[in-house]
């Protein structure tokens, strides 16, 4: 049995590490990486191989930066010559990026099975790139491995059949659970010298915030007020980077701007954090874990089970809305109460087991 995982991005190689050493367990099974290089520099890409003990990919296809068309292009045609070669039983793509759909259009045309892990997830705002990748490869794919039961509703009420659908928890947070020893013995606090619940954690990538001039000084207006009140720890994602370079948007003294981070240091600042603004969705799934608040800086969310869990309040760019929902959290002690994901280190053992009675590996 020969299968291929094919990855791009962090939040991809974050859900690869636990699926990977459970298929390693099977010697049935030959195991291959396929990285397409959409994030490509050490901090967003290789540091996460090396921290999770995972070999270098089989085959690195260099996409790198560009357009949307660009990126999938190019992932399309080098993947099928791989494809071509390998000749592999079953192709696993994670998440929602563009490599994501790149990767399933080339496996689903030369007919290979496809098997797509986070399936089902809606924000229901086709403006985002990341809600037509994931639609159009859940329409494709034969196997959709589902995180939460808003994903299996919703892939029902697109006319998937059930026989296609398996509710087997999250690998984040699977990933989360098997690195939490070492995550605990993370020195990131004493290095940026911040104490627990002294700091808010901020992230933020996405192109409805960043690539628009006013939406970007819009939300710093925001920190700025938020700055005033607990310090605010900024890993700027590169991309984002180039971004406040371009718009020259100002800086403030409690606002510190840091180097993206690997996974180990970043999620010991989230679970050490007062509370989180982000605009990305993984960081939603394990904040609400790790039962820390989380402001989302978007208009929606695909996370539902972030929302009814009690953690995550989606406030998009509102100022108002924000900068309440700060000083609440600013006076309240952390509540023990709210209901978090339930422990699902057994993710990836689930994922094997389904592939395992259907391929008789």
């Amino acid at each position: 049995m020969k299968i291929i995982s094919a990855v791009g991005a962090r939040p991809n190689f974050v859900k690869l590490m636990p699926l990977y050493n459970e298929l390693k367990r099977n010697k049935r099974v030959k195991h291959l990486i396929v990285h397409s290089g959409q994030h490509y520099d050490y901090i967003m890409s290789r540091v996460f191989f090396e921290e999770f003990n995972l070999p270098k990919p089989d085959y690195y296809l260099g996409v790198g930066p560009g357009t949307h068309a660009e990126q999938t292009g190019k992932t399309v045609i080098r993947f099928e010559k791989i494809l071509f070669e390998e000749k592999p039983d079953l192709v696993i793509v994670y998440g929602d990026i563009n490599s994501t759909l790149a990767f399933s259009l080339a496996a689903k045309k030369l007919l290979i099975p496809l098997a797509h892990v986070e399936a089902g997830l809606r924000s229901f705002d086709m403006r985002m790139p990341e809600e037509i990748n994931r639609r159009l490869t859940d329409q494709i794919s034969d196997f959709l491995f589902v995180t939460e039961q808003a994903g299996v509703d919703n892939l029902l009420k697109e006319g998937i059949s059930r026989n296609k659908i398996f509710l087997v928890g999250d690998l984040m947070i699977d990933t989360l659970i098997r690195s939490q020893a070492r995550i605990n013995n993370s020195k990131i606090l004493q290095k940026l010298n911040v104490e627990r619940g002294k700091y808010a954690l901020l992230t933020l990538h996405r192109p409805s915030n960043v690539d628009n001039v006013k939406s970007l000084r819009c939300l710093f207006d925001i920190f700025y007020e938020i700055q005033k009140k607990i310090k605010i720890i900024f890993p700027v994602h590169p991309g984002t980077e180039k971004k406040l370079a371009k718009f020259n948007v100002r800086r403030f003294k409690n606002l510190r701007f840091i180097t993206p981070l690997g996974y180990l240091d970043f999620i010991a600042l989230l679970s050490r954090s007062k509370f989180v603004l982000t605009d990305s969705g993984g960081i939603q799934t394990e904040s609400t874990f790790l039962n820390i608040p989380c402001i989302t800086l978007r208009q929606n969310t695909e996370k539902i089970a972030t929302i009814t869990s009690g953690t995550n309040i989606v406030c998009g760019n509102n100022k108002n809305k924000i900068l309440k929902t700060v000083t609440k959290l600013l006076k309240k002690k952390k509540d023990k109460s709210i209901t978090t994901f339930p422990r699902a280190e057994l993710t990836a053992r689930k994922i094997v087991e389904t592939l395992k009675n259907k391929f008789r590996f």
